[in-house]
């Protein structure tokens, strides 16, 4: 009895301690998205792009999911061959241009008339003339157009059944397993019409599997991607692996700000959580300038900092970084002005 007393007088003391520092955590955080330079960005003078295919003829067909899927089950699902679907290239322009477009880098247009006609050597399709590529431009009022030039996609089904030991019934079961490949080749071409000049080519080459096994062929494929998905799925993997390589990309981290110490930092805090940051700024601006309190100005000049530097302002978020923690050293402020160092190195470093 005494060593269950004792163990319940322990638990509740560590629940104790919880509950007291959570209530000492003066700060909440917010998350932040912080933009990333592409490898292969296009020119700044390029802000908007003109969207087109030149790789559709008289190859693709654009079959409704049950025919396309049919063509595979009269094989058994063991076929192998390429298939141009016009809804995998439309797909791959479509999501590329909202990709694109969501980075927060680029303006663009897709054509009505998207799928042009195009000249092929024996490889690739030739490049597209200057006149047409100005032609583009003017017509959508464009910096630049970016052409999927050339587009392949390599369907691999394969269909078996096999044993495995089940040890619940302590014998072997029957179980089937279907496996789909798709191997894609994609071309991207950006011509520059002011310049006369292909800005970027890129070539990307991958396969994408899908694979499951269910007890029988009916459970199988009831869950089991359809081709015509499955192609769908890669032209948005195509786009994603395109707008990576010349979009903005987003990196995540968090960031602290104080809400406790002062009944304005309260008042702020609940700005902040309808994000209205200007009506917060405002009130941490008043309790630095009024406050008689070493610490609450420290606090209140630390969230103007975190404010600036949302903002954009890193230059000016160091300053007031450097305020605070000249009113009072605290860890976190150190911290923080080390992250904002190297934010800064980051910036010098994208305008080389």
């Amino acid at each position: 009895m005494k060593q269950f007393l004792r163990k319940n007088r322990y638990l509740i003391a560590i629940l104790f301690l919880i509950v007291f520092l959570a209530s000492c955590v003066s700060t909440k955080s917010v998350l932040i998205e912080i933009p990333q330079q592409a490898k292969k960005e296009l020119p700044h003078s390029i802000q908007s792009l003109t969207l087109v295919s030149r790789t559709v003829d008289d190859r693709y067909t654009n079959l409704d999911a049950d025919s396309l899927q049919n063509i595979f089950y009269r094989h058994n699902f063991n076929y192998d061959t390429i298939v141009n679907d016009l809804q995998a290239v439309d797909t791959t322009l479509k999501a590329l241009g909202e990709l694109l477009f969501e980075s927060g880098r680029y303006d663009f247009v897709i054509p009505e008339n998207r799928f042009l006609k195009f000249n092929k050597n024996s490889f690739f399709n030739t490049a597209m003339s200057w006149e047409e590529a100005k032609k583009l431009c003017e017509m959508y009022n464009t910096d630049a157009v970016l052409s999927l030039d050339y587009f392949k996609t390599r369907v691999s089904a394969d269909y078996k059944k096999e044993s495995f030991y089940d040890p619940g019934t302590d014998g072997f079961v029957w179980a089937s397993l279907a496996k789909m490949k798709i191997s894609y080749e994609a071309l991207f071409r950006v011509y520059d019409p002011v310049q006369e000049k292909i800005v970027l080519k890129e070539f990307m080459r991958d396969t994408l599997v899908w694979e499951d096994i269910d007890r029988t062929v009916e459970e199988l494929f009831r869950d089991f991607t359809p081709v015509k998905d499955a192609l769908s799925e890669t032209g948005i993997a195509i786009a994603l692996d395109f707008s990576e390589k010349i979009g903005t990309n987003w990196r995540k981290e968090r960031r602290n700000y104080f809400y406790k110490g002062d009944k304005k930092l309260k008042e702020a805090a609940l700005l902040i959580d309808k994000n209205d940051w200007d009506a917060a700024m405002v009130l941490w601006k008043e309790l630095a300038e009024n406050t008689k309190s070493k610490s609450v100005k420290s606090k209140a000049q630390f969230n103007i900092a975190v404010g600036k530097e949302l903002q954009g302002n890193i230059d000016e978020a160091i300053q007031w970084a450097l305020k605070s923690y000249e009113s009072m050293y605290q860890q976190v402020t150190y911290d923080y002005l080390e992250v904002l160092q190297r934010r800064k190195n980051e910036l010098k470093k994208q305008k080389k």
